[in-house]
């Protein structure tokens, strides 16, 4: 299933949602290229969606959830990537 939180991420003069599939990355994948979005707005495990597509993504058929659903299902769902820090020497 697309999960998707409400947006609320401010980001580069906009506001952004993070999208994500409890299933695959293949899903998730699918469902951005319909909803025309461009590969560079994937990271790790996820797709930042400006504010724009919100309603778009939900009337696609992305479950509208909180941010910390999002990470529970995510996670439960073994597709987390955390971001890796690096210490410098």
């Amino acid at each position: 299933m697309i999960l998707i939180d409400p947006p609320l991420w401010p980001a580069r003069g906009r506001v952004w949602s993070h999208m994500v599939s409890d299933v695959s990355y293949e899903e998730l994948h699918a469902f951005a290229a319909v909803l025309g979005m461009p590969p560079r707005a994937f990271e790790r495990d996820h797709y930042d969606v400006p504010s724009e597509l919100y309603e778009a993504a939900v009337a696609q058929g992305a479950a509208a959830v909180g941010c910390q659903e999002l990470v529970l299902r995510l996670t439960q769902a073994g597709l987390r990537r955390r971001k890796v820090v690096r210490l410098s020497r």
